[in-house]
């Protein structure tokens, strides 16, 4: 009898592999943000060590789906949605970055509250423009 022991992983894999270069952009979006609200949860803890470790390894990864988006985007395609991106995703990255250092919840919740925004609006864009759109607004994932 075969074991499952980990489904969720086989999804997520079979998912990532079989997703359209938009909907990995939204699973990426998913994933900072189900980071950083995990990292809010860290507040709640009085044990020092579960306080940073929960804070600071969800930031962590948070930062590192960023930086993933920052450097996928194709600056001389995309022109100044680009460019914008790329300075939000800067400014999102550098305020995770103070977050974790000082330990405060106000950089968490505001790069969460942007994240979510960009999530939304991505979303909206695949369901009504479909696949074509978003692509060029991320323009494209470099590898996609």
């Amino acid at each position: 009898m075969m074991q499952h022991n980990k489904p969720w992983e086989s999804y997520r894999k079979v998912a990532t592999q079989t997703a359209t270069p938009g909907q990995l952009v939204l699973m990426l979006y998913d994933g900072a943000i189900g980071f950083l609200e995990k990292a809010l949860t860290g507040f709640a803890y009085t044990d020092p060590a579960a306080f940073n470790q929960t804070i600071n390894n969800n930031i962590l990864r948070a930062q590192a789906i960023i930086h993933e988006m920052n450097a996928s985007l194709n600056m001389e395609a995309g022109g100044e949605v680009s460019a914008n991106f790329r300075r939000l995703y800067n400014y999102l990255y550098r305020r995770l970055r103070e977050a974790n250092h000082r330990k405060q919840r106000e950089p968490i919740e505001e790069s969460l509250m942007r994240l979510r925004v960009l999530r939304d609006s991505w979303a909206k864009m695949l369901s009504n423009g479909g696949e074509s759109r978003a692509a060029s607004a991320q323009d494209s994932l470099a590898a996609a």
